[in-house]
C-alpha cells in the first residue's frame, strides 16, 4: 500500500454512515471535503471533537466544505455513541460518521500505524479540493485533540491560494495581507493586484487579501 500524497487523487469508496450509504465522490459532489478519523467510538478526546465539529459546521458550508468522521467501530455503536456526543457536546450532530469494521477505508487512507496502535486508526485528517485530489493531510496521535480553528484557517488558505497567485504567510488568517507569489514579474503586479504591495525583498512581496 502507497502512501498518499499532496496532490493525488483522493480514493473513492462505498460506505456506510450514519447518513446512510455513500459513495465518496459522488457525495462529495461540487464540494470541498474534510474525511477525518477516530480511534474508536465512546472515546473522551473524539466525543469533543466530533461536537466541535457538529458546532463549525456552519463554518464549514461558507466554505462549501462537506466534513465526514470514520470510527472502525460499527453503525450500531455510532448511533448510540452520537446520543452521548449531543448530550456532553450541547450539539446535534449533523454529519456522517462512516462505519468502517472491516477496516477497508482505514487501511485505504493508510490510518493504522502500527507501531502506534494496530487496532485503531490514528487521528487522520484529509482536507480534498472539489477537485478530488488531496489538499492536506494532518496525522494526529491518539492522545492529542485536533485543532478545528487550525483547520478552518487552513482551508482558507487553500481556497485562496487555488484562485489567485499568492501564498499565505506563517499565522496568516483569513483577512490579513498575502504573499505574491515569486512567479510573479514586478511588471504584472498593478494588473494583477490593483490594491497596491509592500516590497520587502525582492522574493518578497505583500499584498491585501486579493479576494477582501
Amino acid at each position: 500500500m502507497s502512501t498518499l500524497r499532496l496532490g493525488d487523487i483522493a480514493p473513492d469508496f462505498q460506505a456506510e454512515t450514519t447518513q446512510g450509504p455513500i459513495n465518496f465522490h459522488e457525495w462529495l459532489g461540487d464540494s470541498w471535503g474534510v474525511l477525518f478519523s477516530h480511534p474508536a467510538d465512546f472515546t473522551p478526546v473524539c466525543t469533543t471533537e466530533l461536537g466541535t465539529v457538529a458546532n463549525y459546521v456552519p463554518e464549514f458550508v461558507k466554505r462549501n466544505t462537506k466534513v465526514i468522521a470514520l470510527s472502525v467501530d460499527g453503525l450500531a455503536s455510532h448511533l448510540e455513541w452520537i446520543k452521548d456526543i449531543n448530550e456532553t457536546q450541547n450539539t446535534e450532530v449533523n454529519f456522517p460518521i462512516i462505519a468502517d469494521e472491516d477496516k477497508k477505508i482505514a487501511n485505504l487512507y493508510d490510518m493504522l500505524h502500527p507501531n502506534a496502535s494496530d487496532k485503531f486508526t490514528v487521528r487522520s485528517v484529509f482536507v480534498i479540493g472539489a477537485d478530488k485530489k488531496i489538499k492536506l493531510t494532518l496525522t494526529y496521535p491518539a492522545s492529542t485533540g485536533r485543532n478545528f480553528d487550525e483547520l478552518l484557517r487552513v482551508i482558507d488558505s487553500l481556497q485562496l491560494t487555488a484562485n489567485y497567485s499568492v501564498a499565505t504567510p506563517a499565522n496568516w488568517k483569513d483577512g490579513e495581507d498575502v504573499v505574491i507569489s515569486p512567479a510573479v514579474p514586478d511588471s504584472d503586479i498593478p494588473a494583477k493586484f490593483p490594491k497596491g504591495h509592500t516590497p520587502i525583498k525582492p522574493y518578497l512581496r505583500l499584498t491585501p487579501q486579493p479576494n477582501k
